[in-house]
């Protein structure tokens, strides 16, 4: 049975999707919401926290609740190294880094091991839509990667397997600051390690999209054994 807060959430939604409610238009105050539904002011927040979550709200402190202009979903195609199309741009800076924590344990090396640090953001005109840090350890990046603009795009590590973990969770206060985008609004995101024949890990990607602009395809191919089993 649908709470208030769902029942309230539904119709905001349905006058969002169906033209009622245009981008940029500034909803009502919660109290004013709340007199309208006859309810309480933390349900009314209930609600618009379940559309902020969904994208189709945005909240501006001090101004109130705002309709959000559709953002056009992006797809991450499994093993890429950052979202492509032909209108997105990516910029890259690189640092060098210590493993420790985390990291040190998806590259599989010892504490305080020297890596590089590609901090890629993905952008749609001025909109960033994509971030990623991509951890290498230092001995297997050259001084020609390290300067080539266009990398992660074109770049071929020898990697003959790609493990990836896909998570939806509410944004750090990094990526919040990054993509631009309410702390309630979830991201998609994903934990690439590629390693090589001999099962070395030669890096590791922390990506995160909004959830609500971004899909995630993965393409998987039969190996012989189970082509010769059918």
């Amino acid at each position: 049975m649908p709470t208030l807060r769902d029942t309230i959430a539904e119709d905001l939604r349905t006058q969002i999707t169906t033209g009622h409610l245009k981008p940029g238009d500034r909803l009502p105050s919660e109290p004013k919401l709340a007199t309208h539904y006859k309810v309480s002011t933390p349900t009314v927040r209930q609600a618009l926290a379940l559309l902020q979550a969904e994208g189709l709200i945005e909240k501006t402190h001090g101004k109130g609740n705002f309709v959000r202009t559709p953002l056009r979903r992006i797809t991450y195609t499994g093993g890429a190294g950052v979202p492509f199309a032909p209108d997105l741009q990516t910029t890259i800076r690189t640092t060098t880094v210590r493993a420790r924590g985390h990291i040190r344990a998806l590259l599989k090396v010892p504490s305080n091991t020297p890596l590089t640090e590609f901090h890629c953001t993905t952008y749609e005109g001025e909109t960033p839509r994509s971030v990623a840090r991509i951890y290498v350890p230092r001995d297997l990046v050259s001084a020609a990667q390290l300067a080539s603009s266009s990398w992660p795009g074109g770049r071929d590590q020898g990697g003959t397997e790609t493990q990836e973990t896909v998570t939806a969770r509410l944004p750090t206060p990094e990526e919040v600051t990054a993509l631009r985008i309410s702390p309630t609004r979830a991201v998609l995101t994903i934990t690439r390690i590629t390693l090589n024949a001999t099962g070395r890990v030669l890096e590791a990607a922390l990506l995160a999209f909004p959830s609500d602009a971004a899909d995630a395809v993965f393409t998987t191919h039969p190996t012989l054994k189970e082509e010769t089993n059918r």
